[in-house]
């Protein structure tokens, strides 16, 4: 299996690097390279959908980004212990009818020694916005390091 670092047990510094990684790859907004991440046997909960394996996990990303258009997501360390770390999260994006939303929640993580993901739990609110008050401007993809983080945005 290869491992994908860092590795538990996690540091401070350690689960801020891979807070951020986890950020990177959602905004790639590409499923097949995020399932990479997690565990064969992942198992999720988002909002009400239970996950079970990559295969799964895969189709899911898939049907959401069909969805969730233009999407771009920040998220921030809450806490961490050994093998485990605490997220909250926002991220906006638009439906196919140009309504926008930013939503926001909080995302439990479980990782194996090879610092695979095993368990996501994800609680998460929708609120629309009128486009005018996003927040989130950058190319689509990994957000530069001087953009604003969610503590900066009062969040």
């Amino acid at each position: 299996m290869q491992p994908r670092p860092p590795l538990p047990p996690f540091t401070l510094d350690s689960a801020i690097a891979k807070v951020r990684a986890a950020e990177d790859a959602w905004n790639t907004r590409d499923p097949a390279r995020v399932v990479l991440a997690y565990s064969e046997d992942t198992q999720w909960r988002n909002r009400a959908e239970f996950v079970h394996g990559r295969a799964q996990a895969q189709a899911f990303l898939e049907r959401k980004w069909q969805r969730e258009l233009d999407y771009r997501l920040i998220k921030e360390i809450w806490a961490h212990t050994d093998n485990r770390i605490a997220v909250r999260f926002a991220y906006e994006w638009h439906d196919d009818a140009g309504q926008w939303f930013r939503s926001y929640g909080n995302e439990n993580w479980e990782f194996n020694e090879y610092g695979l993901m095993t368990r996501r739990h994800a609680s998460i609110n929708d609120a629309p916005i009128k486009e005018t008050d996003r927040k989130f401007f950058w190319p689509l993809g990994r957000r530069p390091d001087e953009h604003a983080g969610l503590s900066e945005f009062g969040f």
